[in-house]
This record gives C-alpha cells, sequence and structure tokens, in this order.
C-alpha cells in the first residue's frame, strides 16, 4: 500500500482533540482557584491550570498552549462570569501564556532535559516580571479606579491584615516585591515540579495516538483532510459561542 508522505496538518484532528482535553482539564482547575490568607493577600487567588497548559506547550508546541489558555478562560467565563470587568482574566491571559509559550519556544529548539529547564526557569522569570509590570501598571490603578471609585481603602486593608505596616505610600513595596513576587514565583514553582516527571510519558502518549491516526494512503490522506477542516470550524464555531456566552453572562449578571 502507498504510504503517505506529505507534510501533517498543525491542527489535525488528533491534536484538535488533546488541545480539546487540555482545555477542559485546566478549565477545571481554573474554576476552582483559592487564596492563600496565611501568606499571600486574599485577592491573589492561587490556581493549578498553569500545569495543564505547560504540559501542552511541551507536547503540542507553544500555539496550542495559547489556544488552551483562551478556551480555559472562556470556559470560566461561561460558568463564573467575571467580578472584574475581563481585567483579572485578561492578567492571567497574559501571565500564563508568557510563562508556557516562553517555555514552550525554548524546548521546541532544545528538546531536552536541559532544555526543559531551561525553558521552564526563563518562562518563569518572564512570568514573573510580566505580572509585577501588570500589577503596578495596569491591575491596582484599575481597581482603585473603576472597581472602588478611587478608594485605596480596601486595597490597604486586605494588605494590613498580613502587613500591618502597609500604607498608601508604601503600597507598592510590600505589595509588588513581598506579595505579586513570591506568589508567582510559587504558582509557576507548582507548575515546574509537577510537568517535570510527567511531560515525557504524556508527549509520548500523544504521539502515539496521533501515529495511529496518520493515514496510510491518498484516500486516507483525502479523509483525513476533511476531518481535519471539520474539526477546525467546529473548534472555531465552539469558540465563538464560549466569547458569546461569556459576553452574554457578564452582561445579563452585571445588570
Amino acid at each position: 500500500m502507498e504510504q503517505v508522505s506529505a507534510k501533517r496538518s498543525y491542527f489535525s484532528s488528533a491534536r484538535i482533540a488533546v488541545i480539546a482535553m487540555f482545555s477542559a482539564l485546566a478549565a477545571i482547575l481554573y474554576i476552582f482557584n483559592f487564596a492563600l490568607p496565611f501568606a499571600f493577600p486574599s485577592f491573589l487567588e492561587f490556581k493549578f491550570s498553569d500545569i495543564p497548559v505547560l504540559i501542552g506547550s511541551f507536547a503540542l508546541g507553544p500555539v496550542s498552549s495559547v489556544i488552551i489558555v483562551v478556551s480555559e478562560i472562556l470556559i470560566k467565563l461561561v460558568v463564573k462570569g467575571s467580578s472584574t470587568m475581563f481585567v483579572g482574566e485578561i492578567s492571567d491571559l497574559l501571565t500564563s501564556c508568557a510563562f508556557a509559550v516562553t517555555a514552550g519556544i525554548i524546548y521546541k529548539k532544545h528538546r531536552t532535559f536541559k532544555g526543559a529547564l531551561v525553558g521552564m526557569a526563563v518562562g518563569t522569570a518572564v512570568e514573573v516580571v510580566v505580572a509585577v509590570l501588570i500589577n503596578w501598571l495596569f491591575l491596582v490603578p484599575f481597581y482603585v479606579q473603576f472597581l472602588f471609585n478611587g478608594n485605596w481603602a480596601p486595597l490597604i486593608n486586605a494588605m494590613n491584615k498580613l502587613f500591618p505596616n502597609c500604607t498608601r505610600e508604601n503600597f507598592y513595596n510590600y505589595y509588588l516585591w513581598v506579595s505579586v513576587l513570591p506568589f508567582n514565583l510559587l504558582r509557576c514553582l507548582v507548575a515546574v515540579l509537577v510537568t517535570l516527571p510527567v511531560y515525557k510519558r504524556i508527549s509520548m502518549l500523544i504521539n502515539r495516538f496521533n501515529a495511529r491516526l496518520e493515514p496510510k494512503s491518498e484516500e486516507g490522506a483525502v479523509k483525513s483532510k476533511k476531518i481535519n477542516i471539520a474539526a477546525i470550524c467546529i473548534s472555531a464555531v465552539v469558540i465563538v459561542l464560549l466569547l458569546t456566552f461569556a459576553i452574554l453572562r457578564v452582561l445579563v449578571f452585571s445588570e
């Protein structure tokens, strides 16, 4: 039987299926986030969704990790809505992508254990820098001006539970360097410690799954191409529907 040598489509039906699986898992973990009030301000919520995003970046590539992050956030918005006018979700999108995409790009060029370590280390550094800058330049000013009507008291009171000496004047010193920085380091460290021992095995399973779906003839290649196109169209429709429902949910519940 004639073998097919054509280059496989990046968005094959197998890849889309795996992306959907990782997106669903990431969304579940993202929905069930939680605070660590004994160590960080209560409005910094810890989430484990970076784990499937990072594994997906290593196993499927950095582009796939972006799709997983976007999908998990859309699913969360449909299920729970947004209490921050999408600002918190945009922040999570940027920080998660900074971490996973950076790590995935480096690992894609150096597919070794050392490459994975370097990728995760650099990804962690980039994520922390992005998180500090977003909180300093965007999140805190937004919350103060638009959610608290220019009143700093809610943020100061939350910080005072851990740092009694925190005031308006030294707020950023406590918040950025004693809260945001270690919080995001911990967030990335947990993802790294879970990903390291499992990503190779998961990648092998994905490759085997993909190999079984690989067409062995010209006829199979044509059929596979049609399936891939249908899968891409269905995925696009699902993403559009999720985005629509997320916006409608926020608009309806905010009235």
